[in-house]
């Protein structure tokens, strides 16, 4: 199979790197270099929405009519990587790539008319409403209820590990309508205003300080059955078609300059003998040995994209590549802290630019930290990529999809 570029791939290419070069500021490569997990500074990450939006490349996956590009699934590849390789903030991915896929394929005409173009300009800002205290990674087992009355539904419940709900104004959820038949059914996709009355956020400290997580109380919520995105009792179908978007995307590239930023500090960094860290052999190999592991996943993204390109369904593709790239991101965060020795394991959060506050943390007046801030970022990076394996589906519960989609069993 061929995957080298043709000769039209590379002028596209070069047509992102030009726009990369004129837009990425000093301070958007910052927020993206100084990012602890995969949502970076808010601010930063909706400043360079605004900037894509500008050249109409905010939601390339769209379709064209709603704001999309006529781009082929190469040059969406190209342009996913090209922007990591740049050190471009990432955006928030619960609009743009995961419920406005969502609203194209389910929505009414009046709902795509409302929610698309406010997406694009992050006038609505979205956050996802799935997991609860008793249903994480078996999701089906939710509770969270929505009364039928009238021509509202009545919600009440709660959400947990809710990201950016603070920064929201708009939440997609998952609720209970009917407890008849299978766990799956009598579950309704439902877009909730976060400004209505009887709804409370509760942040929670994360592991790495920050709060970006939170709980989210429904108390006799009153949301329009306008707000059903499919049918009522059938959003488990809703709910699936938006996960492949969640657990889809580029994340080789990611990985690959995650990998080569502590080939440069390892060069740098003095080593148990006081020679550069990058000199040791038993550090060396583990960090070619993962370099390699990046490559290959790049390997099997292009394997994925060649065939969707030829209109094959990916199929279990998804869960693999996501098993493999979460699995590879937190060794790397494990090299990352390696490398940066003991000014890594001071908790200096201020020195990075992480996705929310920290909590009970006050910097020293000077802005004094040990160390580079490669060595700041790494820690709170360790912590926040403990979730990957979890988060989008549990890897466990994507391993299980393999076993029956892959090998039958």
């Amino acid at each position: 199979m061929e995957y080298d570029w043709s000769a039209g791939d590379l002028a596209f290419r070069d047509e992102v790197r030009e726009f990369l070069a004129a837009k990425l500021t000093p301070e958007l490569r910052r927020a993206g270099r100084l990012a602890t997990s995969v949502y970076p500074d808010h601010e930063a990450s909706m400043e360079w929405q605004h900037i894509l939006h500008e050249r109409g490349w905010a939601a390339p996956a769209w379709p064209v009519e709603h704001g999309g590009c006529d781009w082929s699934l190469t040059q969406h590849y190209i342009f996913q990587r090209e922007s990591a390789l740049a050190g471009a903030p990432a955006l928030s991915p619960m609009g743009i790539k995961m419920v406005a896929p969502a609203i194209i394929a389910f929505g009414t005409q009046e709902q795509k008319a409302f929610y698309l173009p406010r997406i694009l300009t992050g006038e609505v800002f979205f956050c996802q409403g799935y997991s609860e205290p008793e249903a994480g990674s078996d999701l089906a087992a939710l509770t969270m209820a929505a009364v039928d009355d009238g021509e509202d539904f009545v919600c009440t419940g709660s959400k947990i590990w809710t990201t950016h709900a603070t920064e929201a104004n708009w939440i997609f959820c998952l609720v209970r309508t009917s407890r008849t038949g299978k766990k799956q059914q009598g579950i309704t996709f439902l877009l909730i205003d976060m400004t209505a009355p009887g709804i409370e956020i509760r942040p929670l400290v994360m592991t790495s300080g920050e709060q970006v997580q939170n709980q989210v109380f429904f108390d006799n919520v009153r949301v329009p059955k306008a707000n059903v995105l499919g049918r009522i009792d059938d959003g488990w179908t809703v709910a699936k078609y938006l996960l492949v978007h969640e657990r889809g995307g580029a994340a080789a590239p990611w990985l690959q300059v995650m990998a080569r930023d502590i080939a440069t500090a390892a060069a740098r960094q003095p080593g148990p003998d006081g020679n550069p860290l990058l000199d040791d052999r038993a550090f060396a190999a583990k960090l070619a040995d993962l370099r390699i592991r990046t490559e290959v996943l790049e390997i099997l993204e292009f394997r994925t994209i060649s065939a969707m390109a030829q209109g094959r369904n990916a199929g279990p593709a998804s869960s693999m590549l996501k098993i493999l790239a979460t699995e590879l991101s937190q060794k790397l965060t494990e090299l990352a802290l390696e490398a940066a020795g003991p000014s890594g394991r001071v908790y200096q959060p201020h020195a990075t630019m992480p996705g929310g506050p920290i909590a009970q943390f006050a910097p020293p007046a000077d802005g004094y930290h040990s160390g580079a801030d490669w060595q700041a970022v790494a820690p709170l990076r360790y912590f926040n990529d403990r979730a990957g394996s979890i988060y989008a589906g549990s890897n466990e519960i994507q391993r299980n999809i393999l076993a029956k989609a892959a090998l039958g069993l």
